[in-house]
């Protein structure tokens, strides 16, 4: 994917909640472009939105891993969405909800058509689990363009930033195809590390 410099098009500032949906059928129309936001119950999400709409409070933060247990939809415009998927990993709910997450997860990136690109939060001490390779793999096999976000990179050292980055480049590169587009940054939604490099993601995936 070409990355150009400039994502002046776009007004994150105006991102606003549109709905939470349990259900698919409660999802908007399947139409337009959404670009969903996926990763582990800790990985940061949340904050991820809030730092690129610069938006404190647009998505619900909370150190208690699963407090986001519904497809959050935020609207940019009438054609252009951002989608906050339900965290997985160790969130401490019960199995029949978090098998009906995990349902539904599945169902939204198997069959919404509008669904264009995934970007996927690693916490950048703990990358690549097994979910989250499972993840990218699937995305990518699916034609979907992936971001990789390595969030919390302001908790660790610069030399261990590069260190990991390149471990998970070398990880993710044999489910990279000629046609496949995987971007890995480092992210911090204390710093703004990534963020610019993020809206210009976007912006292509949007334009």
């Amino acid at each position: 994917m070409h990355i150009d410099n400039s994502d002046d098009s776009i007004d994150y500032g105006q991102v606003r909640y549109l709905l939470g949906a349990a259900e698919l059928h409660q999802l908007p129309e399947d139409e337009g472009i959404e670009v969903a936001f996926a990763g582990r119950s800790n990985a940061g999400k949340s904050s991820a939105l809030n730092k690129l709409t610069g938006q404190r409070n647009l998505a619900r933060t909370s150190k208690t891993p699963g407090r986001t247990q519904l497809i959050n939809i935020f609207t940019i415009n009438d054609e252009k969405r951002l989608v906050d998927l339900p965290g997985y990993g160790f969130a401490k709910v019960s199995k029949s909800v978090k098998n009906n997450w995990e349902k539904t997860l599945s169902d939204y990136l198997q069959t919404r058509e509008c669904l264009k690109a995934l970007v996927i939060l690693m916490d950048i001490r703990h990358p690549c689990k097994d979910m989250d390779v499972a993840m990218i793999r699937w995305a990518l096999a699916a034609g979907l363009s992936v971001m990789v976000l390595l969030s919390k990179s302001d908790k660790v050292k610069q030399s261990e930033r590069a260190k990991s980055l390149k471990a998970v480049k070398n990880k993710l590169a044999p489910y990279v195809g000629p046609e496949s587009e995987l971007l890995v940054s480092p992210f911090s939604s204390l710093k703004g590390e990534g963020v610019s490099v993020l809206r210009n993601f976007l912006g292509n995936i949007y334009q």
